[in-house]
This record gives structure tokens, C-alpha cells and sequence, in this order.
């Protein structure tokens, strides 16, 4: 009877295993091969068809355009008391999406995609249940993502991904050099996600952010190369950051750990507290 009962359980086990077997393969086939690590082609800036800093001519209003302006001249001095992510807070979006090093793996199931990035281990959820939007968002530097598969091609795959994300929170930059995205934190980031119709081993990411900061929507288009083989490494911003910020001064550590200025004829840090 034992016997019985076992064999029994074991054909059951091995005809649900089938069917999820089949049901992932089916599921499979719908969605496009994004396998494998993707990094940055191009710059570094926001557009990375453009030079950086200037050069990246953003629609920034009259104030935020003065508030870039005042990020790259302390820039120029020595200064990164405007970047947050020096003081290793996350990018947020649409920074992140830069993919500075070594690049980011996209993660396809038919509930969500989620994007892992490994410079400073930055995480994504794109939900792809067809939900809608909450009516509370808790912000958050990667924002709250929901997205569609549209376009099926000739083999019967899906091949774009439509995303919007919202419910993004601050401080954030657009880059490097300081292009600011309004403090009200109301950004709104559309992307179009798909492989380059030429090339299978390039992924295009039509970015648009609609920010308070911008006289007008601005769209650029980022792009990945895929390695199928990649070797990932370990990237913390916390374990080498040689930056040391004292009110609103910026000093650098040494490698045989002493302060040192990052600005011409800069005061040493006020040592009240030491007396």
C-alpha cells in the first residue's frame, strides 16, 4: 500500500513538473533574450551623445540653470558637496540608468523585469501584471515602475518594453556635473526598452524625464553591449570613497590617512570641539 502511495506521489510530482516545465518554456518564448551583462556605450553624461558638462546643453529653466552652474564651478574648485552620490547615496533615476561600471543584467519573468546594477548594487522592479498605480507611493530613489510588453515580432516575442516610473525622491542629479532635477521630487521617467533591430547584442533605452526643473521634456537615448559571458565585480561606494564632507566643506583622505584640501588656499575643518 506504502509502495503504492509513493509511486503514486511520484508520478504526480514528475506530471507538475512537466507542466511547469512547459509553462516556463511558454512563457519563454514570448519574451525577448535580454540575457547577459549590458554596459555603458558612449559617455558618461545624461546624453551620451554629448560632451559632458556644457556640453550637454539641458532644457533647464532660468533657476535651475543657475543652480547647475553654481554644482560646476564648485566642481571646477574642488568641490562634490552638491553630489549625493559621492557621499554614496543612490543615483536614483534616471542616473543610474548611466550604468557607470561594470553594467547591469536584466531580469525578464511575466509579473516584473528587474534591472540589477552593479555600481553601488542598484535594484529595479518594473511591474508587468498589468496593476495599476497605487494610490499611495512610498518615494524612493529607484521610483515605482510599472511597464508593458508591446510589439510582438516574426518569431511571436514580444520586443519593447514601455516603462513609467514615478514616486521618485531627492537629492538627485541627471549626472556628474550637477544638472539638477527639481526639489519638489515630481519627476516622471518614460523608457522604451528593446534590442537594437541590427544587433541582437545592443540594447537601446529611449529615456524621457518630465521635471519641473525643464522647460520641456527631455529625451536622450542610452545604450548597452552585451557580454554572455561577463565577469561581475563587487562595486560599494562606501569600501574606497576617499571623500570627507565637514559642514559644507569638501577635503579628501590620503592614503596614509591625513586630510588634505581639494580647493586652492582651503581653510582646515574648525576643531572647536577638540579643545
Amino acid at each position: 500500500m506504502l509502495r503504492r502511495m509513493f509511486i503514486g506521489a511520484l508520478a504526480l510530482a514528475a506530471a507538475l513538473l512537466a507542466t511547469l516545465a512547459g509553462a516556463s518554456a511558454f512563457e519563454d518564448s514570448k519574451y525577448p533574450d535580454w540575457r547577459g551583462m549590458w554596459s555603458r556605450i558612449g559617455g558618461a553624461g545624461f546624453d551620451p551623445d554629448k560632451p559632458n558638462g556644457r556640453g550637454q546643453q539641458p532644457p533647464l529653466t532660468a533657476e535651475y540653470r543657475a543652480f547647475w552652474e553654481a554644482n560646476m564651478a564648485e566642481q571646477e574648485s574642488g568641490g562634490q558637496g552638491y553630489n549625493p552620490q559621492v557621499r554614496c547615496l543612490p543615483g536614483g533615476l534616471p542616473r543610474m540608468m548611466i550604468v557607470y561600471e561594470p553594467g547591469m543584467e536584466v531580469l525578464i519573468q511575466p509579473e516584473k523585469t528587474i534591472i540589477y546594477i552593479s555600481f553601488n548594487s542598484y535594484f529595479r522592479q518594473i511591474h508587468t501584471d498589468g496593476r495599476r498605480w497605487p494610490s499611495e507611493i512610498v518615494p524612493s530613489f529607484s521610483g515605482y515602475s510599472i511597464g508593458r510588453w508591446i510589439g510582438e515580432n516574426a518569431g511571436g516575442r514580444y520586443n519593447v518594453l514601455e516603462v513609467e516610473t514615478r514616486g521618485l525622491k531627492g537629492p538627485r542629479l541627471f549626472e556628474a556635473s550637477g544638472i539638477p532635477l527639481h526639489r519638489d521630487n515630481q519627476t516622471v521617467v518614460m523608457e522604451r526598452i528593446s534590442l537594437d533591430p541590427a544587433d541582437s547584442n545592443i540594447l537601446r533605452d529611449e529615456v524621457t524625464v518630465f521635471d519641473h526643473a525643464l522647460m520641456h521634456p527631455w529625451t536622450v537615448t542610452r545604450s548597452y553591449r552585451r557580454d554572455r559571458d561577463p565577469l561581475w565585480v563587487e562595486h560599494f561606494c562606501a569600501e574606497n570613497n576617499q571623500y570627507v564632507f565637514l559642514r559644507n566643506e569638501t577635503y579628501f583622505l590620503s592614503a596614509d590617512g591625513y586630510l588634505m584640501p581639494t580647493k586652492k588656499n582651503q581653510a582646515p575643518p574648525d576643531l572647536k570641539y577638540f579643545k
